[in-house]
């Protein structure tokens, strides 16, 4: 018997759905194999991975302050990928945003007043969105590919944030360390639980999340955007600009990740540092995909991703393993991810192979594919 991938008549709506859920599992099984394979008790590691974290209201709120910033990227990631816009940059609007969120944050000093916050958050959104405009730029007007601009953005990101906390954001009394003051507590978001770190940056990200979703579901441009992804033919016959398109979806995935990269700032850190982002930009493509581009699927995706960050760290402390062990989980459970979408396309069947001399029969004259 041979076997064989066989185009399906029409995609698995079932499968589409019942992806990501067997992704997950085979994620989970494959971490249990390594776990014993590394001579930990994989029940345990396992345990503290996905279920001590959040096993009171401590780890629950830590869950929703990590939830918070993949959420605000893949929301604006997602506006990307509808329209079929590869935006790999989410990581570099978020860094420019904390960056530009800092500064300005920096240059109030003490001052007080409730238009402090609002001025900080707004240059965060500024500053994502004048990164990805550069994307948007060389997309349209030079025809670079935005998948290979937005990567390279993302390192002179980084190293215009190591040059800020390295350079004119630097705390003069800090004892030569890379990073800025602390904020004043009006450039500071409340929190949401007392006695925890969750800010409103939670609400920022379901508000954007819920904002996805009308824009899709009750708007035009949502409308454009999908059939801008699904035909580019199609939509230019429509008369649907795609320059202005590609703007807009690009500088939304700025202005998404911009704001959580000023939340970030002003939330739990309270300061600018060179370790501003776990790589929350790069972990919202893995949300984008697990969530189905689907407002509650990259909400419930948002939450799983977080517990990894917190899983990861919680193995660092009860079991001395190592850091990687969150990218070992994120990158199986994307390669699963992609491996299992393959199934919604095609299908496996089962083919006896042909005696010796034997060799398929020709197609008759006329009804070639």
């Amino acid at each position: 018997m041979m076997l064989q991938l066989e185009r399906r008549p029409e995609a698995s709506t079932t499968l589409r759905w019942l992806s990501p859920l067997l992704a997950l599992a085979l994620t989970v099984a494959t971490g249990f194999l390594l776990f014993l394979g590394m001579g930990k008790d994989p029940i345990q590691a396992l345990t503290f991975f996905f279920i001590t974290p959040i096993s009171d209201l401590t780890g629950l709120a830590e869950l929703g302050l990590k939830t918070a910033p993949l959420l605000l990227c893949a929301a604006g990631l997602t506006v990307c990928f509808r329209a079929r816009i590869w935006n790999i940059g989410a990581e570099g609007h978020f860094l420019i945003g904390a960056v530009a969120a800092s500064a300005v944050a920096v240059s109030v000093g003490d001052a007080g007043g409730f238009l402090v916050l609002p001025a900080v958050l707004l240059a965060g959104i500024a500053g994502g969105m004048a990164w990805a405009s550069i994307a948007a730029f060389l997309k349209t007007h030079l025809n670079c590919n935005e998948i290979l601009t937005t990567i390279m953005l993302n390192y002179i990101a980084l190293n215009l944030l190591l040059y800020a906390v390295h350079g004119p954001l630097k705390d003069p009394y800090g004892f030569g360390f890379p990073q800025s003051v602390m904020f004043a507590d009006a450039a500071l978001l409340p929190a949401l639980i007392n006695g925890t770190r969750l800010h409103i940056g939670l609400a920022f990200g379901l508000l954007a999340a819920v904002a996805v979703w009308v824009l899709f579901a009750r708007s035009f441009i949502g409308y454009q955007l999908n059939v801008v992804g699904e035909d580019h033919r199609a939509a230019a016959f429509a008369g649907f600009s795609a320059r202005r398109l590609t703007w807009f979806a690009l500088l939304v995935g700025g202005a998404t990740a911009g704001l959580a990269g000023a939340a970030e700032v002003t939330g739990p850190i309270g300061q600018l540092v060179p370790q501003v982002s776990p790589g929350y930009g790069y972990t919202a493509i893995i949300v984008v995909f697990l969530g189905r581009m689907h407002a509650l699927g990259i909400i419930a995706a948002s939450a799983l991703l977080a517990l990894t960050f917190i899983g990861g760290e919680m193995l660092q402390i009860a079991m001395n393993m190592p850091k990687a062990v969150t990218a070992m989980f994120q990158g199986m459970l994307l390669f699963y991810l992609l491996t299992c979408d393959a199934f919604i396309h095609y299908r496996i069947r089962f083919r006896r192979p042909l005696p010796a001399g034997l060799s398929q029969p020709a197609v008759p004259a006329g009804q070639e594919l």
